[in-house]
Order: structure tokens, then C-alpha cells, then sequence
């Protein structure tokens, strides 16, 4: 896995919780919403993470530990259960393509 470099992080992370301290000022202001929002995107792409606080607590904790804690960290969270787990036993569903029809 690919690490970004801290100094991006720490940047993203600064901007990240500035965005939220104004979005927390002003809830009502859609322009400082939309940017605190999109600022939590780009954390959650950095990081590799799908929720916006769980970004920004990924990246603390990366930046407070070296990056091969960071991984080994990631390493040893519980995964969730795979795609297929989720679906069913196999063959419960049936798919049928006809072309031309």
C-alpha cells in the first residue's frame, strides 16, 4: 500500500478541521458546507477511508507514528465480511443475459 507523504496530510488535516470549525460557526452557509465537505473528500481519498471523521482520525494517528506502524496497524484491523458473505449461498440468484431480446 501506497502512503501519501505527511506533509500532504498534515496540510489536508489542517484545512480539514478549519472547514469544520467555520462549517460549525455557519451550519446554515451552503458555500462552507459544500467546502468542508469537499475538503472531507479529499481526506477520505488520502487516507483510504470512506467516512470523513474516520479520515481524519486515520491521519493523526499517521502522522503521530512511523509509516510502517501506520501499516501494520492497518494490518491488524478486522476486516468486514466479504461481498459474497453478504449476497448469500451461492446460486440463490439466477442471471440470465439473452442478446437480441
Amino acid at each position: 500500500m501506497l502512503l501519501p507523504a505527511k506533509a500532504e496530510v498534515a496540510r489536508h488535516l489542517r484545512r480539514y478541521r478549519a472547514w469544520e470549525r467555520a462549517m460549525l460557526a455557519a451550519p446554515a452557509d451552503l458555500t462552507v458546507r459544500a467546502t468542508f465537505e469537499d475538503t472531507g473528500y479529499t481526506l477520505c481519498v488520502l487516507m483510504g477511508k470512506r467516512c470523513a471523521r474516520e479520515a481524519a482520525n486515520a491521519a493523526e494517528r499517521y502522522l503521530r507514528i512511523t509509516p510502517a506502524a501506520y501499516l501494520r496497524e492497518q494490518d491488524e484491523r478486522p476486516r468486514t465480511a466479504s461481498i459474497s458473505a453478504r449476497r448469500g449461498p451461492p446460486g440463490t440468484r439466477r442471471w440470465s443475459f439473452h442478446a437480441g431480446r
